[in-house]
């Protein structure tokens, strides 16, 4: 794979030169937007209303995904995707709306989700010189550390209790600089309307991360409050005429995690420990789901939606492993450091200030080596994949952690953040007893299998039972599928939770301590080290432009852009739009079966006449987008809704690194294809018009 504009264009972004006006690069924080690169480069200039609209209007997911509000009346638009997860909990044995797909024509008909949360970004406040002020000369990494993670506490229970928002100090470039995100939370989200699984992810996975693709990779819910469905003051108009080729696109919505301030090492540990370790696993447990649902129609129903998490982070990591073994890639990335560090080098101030961080980065790396296998096994949970055993150790450390001061609890149980863990904790959603048998065996023969059946906590854990034994006396010897009885395990204190006779109440206790201990390493000695070490190369390239190198990914708002343009692969052109008709096309070249099998609501809405088979469905643009952006609106000039993200294509799965708009490709689905499904397939009316204004 080739990647890239060559070394010297590499070096120059290491040295903080902004290639942005020469490539529809960034995903940028809402209060740094590049303004005049967007004027030089598509003659238009997003005023300040723009800007607070778009913002205003996104909306993020808190099971990992982006969406906008789309109508006056809270509805809101995102992925099948990022939806599955509500859909997958509010089936049953007899109605499965994850592979069915649903419609509520009333209000009355939508229903809630058990446990989502939806925030919308009301203002940015930048925090940096309060955060750092906590850290006093002759601490240690490890002590400074600890005291900016009591600062950012602090803060964010200030700003909480002033406002009630939700109140997240966000740590942007991976420590130079911190800015406090407040955002207004919807915990009442119904669900309003999906498409069936079929035409969700058409073509499976197969086709995930190809393109040409012809999916319909929608789903609306409604935010409510008090009741009663809410009444944003910015929502997406819909554009009546959708894009066309070569237009300037925009996009709002979370990105997850990039890395591409990393240094080498950072890359080089990822590429040897981190992403074969993960990579083992994802394959293991993608065989063990297949396995499972193979077992009849109830066990698929209630495994798809991980088999689907797991097949897609699959072929993402892959996707990402093979660029951190492109020697082209890594070449890039090496000689743009040299490039950087020799500045600093020649600088005897900027060397004093910051010439060691690499290095000490690099150390802090032989660290992640040395603890990350067990890290994520213990503290990360890799070893227990059971949903109940999640709950046990959350009720386990609420116990702990509520007795202690804000400022010196574990970051999720901060009192900002407890709202948010309770809803998730007290969830309704159901679970089931064969399959959390099954899971947590799995994960615990994995375990066993990885660090060898000699490990003591290995030996303490399963006490010579096999994994199947000790999953079968875990889940049902458990209380936790009763949300009444975690209610009232999470009013007790420390001693009481210490003599429960819950078995995974007593899993999580025992494992604990031990877990405690690695997190405590990874934070003194990997994560401490590492912000302290890249604020001090943020620093450096902030010297040499100021801050227009924007901030890698952390989950938090973004604005990227692009355009509406195809591209050419092993000499042969893809056009940037797909429609309605290819889909029937697509699924014809394949004997019209699984995963290439439409649903019969589409063959019916063909065969009666009232399809229009040239309406556009995919599209592809330059915008730099990266897992966490599903959902995300695509507007135009206008903020009109023109598409929506579901997926980057093959070539894009790199874009973690280095970024490339010479074939890498962010995919939506075109705002036409949406409402002439509705429209002519689904017969959903009042949606159609609720999104347009029209009741054609």
């Amino acid at each position: 794979m080739k990647l890239g504009p060559g070394i010297a264009v590499a070096a120059a972004l290491a040295l903080g030169v902004s290639m942005t006006a020469h490539a529809d690069e960034g995903m940028l924080v809402f209060n740094n937007l590049p303004l005049k690169q967007l004027r030089d480069k598509y003659n238009f200039e997003p005023t300040p209303a723009w800007v607070e609209h778009l913002r205003s209007a996104a909306v993020r997911f808190n099971s990992g995904g982006s969406g906008s509000f789309v109508s006056p009346d809270g509805l809101v638009m995102t992925n099948h995707h990022v939806g599955a997860d509500t859909l997958q909990k509010i089936s049953t044995k007899d109605k499965d709306y994850y592979k069915e797909g649903f419609h509520a024509k009333t209000y009355e008909e939508e229903v809630k989700a058990p446990d989502l949360e939806l925030n919308v970004l009301v203002a940015i406040e930048d925090v940096t010189t309060r955060v750092n002020e906590a850290v006093k000369p002759g601490m240690t990494d490890a002590e400074a550390a600890k005291a900016r993670r009591a600062a950012m506490a602090t803060i964010e229970k200030e700003s909480f209790d002033k406002s009630g928002l939700r109140s997240d100090v966000v740590t942007l470039y991976q420590g130079g600089q911190y800015h406090l995100y407040t955002f207004k939370k919807y915990t009442d989200v119904r669900l309003v309307f999906a498409p069936e699984f079929a035409i969700a992810f058409f073509g499976g996975d197969p086709d995930n991360f190809e393109y040409p693709r012809y999916d319909l990779d929608v789903c609306f819910f409604r935010a409510y409050e008090n009741g009663k469905p809410a009444h944003p003051e910015h929502y997406l108009k819909w554009s009546p005429a959708g894009s066309k080729d070569g237009e300037p696109v925009f996009v709002a919505g979370h990105p997850g995690r990039t890395n591409r301030l990393n240094t080498v090492a950072h890359l080089e540990y990822l590429r040897d420990y981190a992403f074969p370790l993960t990579l083992d696993l994802l394959r293991d447990r993608e065989a063990f789901l297949l396995d499972y649902g193979k077992q009849g129609p109830e066990h698929l129903r209630q495994s798809k939606e991980d088999l689907f998490g797991y097949q897609n982070s699959r072929k993402a990591r892959v996707g990402g492993f093979q660029g951190l073994n492109d020697p082209a890639l890594m070449a890039r990335k090496a000689d743009a450091e040299k490039a950087l560090r020799a500045r600093v080098e020649a600088d005897p101030k900027m060397k004093e200030a910051y010439g060691g961080a690499w290095d000490r980065i690099a150390a802090a790396q032989k660290v992640s080596a040395e603890i990350g296998k067990r890290y994520n096994f213990l503290e990360r949970g890799f070893a227990f994949d059971s949903q109940l055993f999640q709950v046990a150790r959350t009720l386990v450390r609420l116990a702990e952690e509520k007795g202690k001061p804000n400022a010196d609890r574990l970051r999720e149980y901060r009192d900002s953040a407890l709202d948010s863990l309770k809803l998730q904790l007290f969830s309704e959603a159901p679970t089931y007893p064969e399959y959390e048998r099954a899971k947590l065996a799995h994960s615990l023969a994995f375990w066993k299998k990885t660090l060898g059946q000699d490990d003591p906590l290995v030996e303490r854990v399963l006490r010579g039972r096999t994994p199947e034994q000790a999953a079968k006396d875990l889940v049902d010897g458990s209380k936790l599928a009763e949300v009444a009885e975690r209610k009232r395990l999470a009013e007790l204190g420390t001693e009481a939770i210490a003599q429960s006779n819950d078995p995974l109440i007593k899993l999580a206790l025992a494992v604990d301590a031990d877990a405690r201990v690695l997190r405590k390493r990874y934070e003194d000695e990997i994560e401490g080290v590492l912000n302290a070490e890249y604020a001090k190369i943020a620093k450096a390239n902030f010297s040499i432009q100021g801050d227009r190198v924007y901030p890698d990914a952390t989950f938090t708002l973004r604005l990227a852009f692009g355009t509406v343009k195809g591209y050419e692969v092993d000499g042969k052109t893809i056009p940037p739009f797909t429609t309605i008709g290819g889909a029937f096309k697509h699924a014809d070249a394949h004997d019209n079966k699984s995963p290439y099998e439409l649903p019969p609501s589409w063959h019916e809405a063909a065969k009666a006449g009232r399809l229009r088979l040239d309406t556009p469905l995919d599209f592809v643009s330059t915008a730099d987008i990266i897992g966490g952006n599903s959902g995300s609106p695509v507007v135009n000039r206008d903020n009109e809704v023109v598409g929506l993200i579901f997926d980057g294509n093959i070539q894009s799965l790199v874009l973690d690194f280095v970024y490339d708009d010479r074939v890498a490709r962010a995919v939506s689905v075109d705002s036409r294809a949406i409402v002439e499904a509705l429209r002519s397939i689904y017969r959903a009316n009042g949606l159609v018009k609720e999104l347009t204004g029209r009741s054609e």
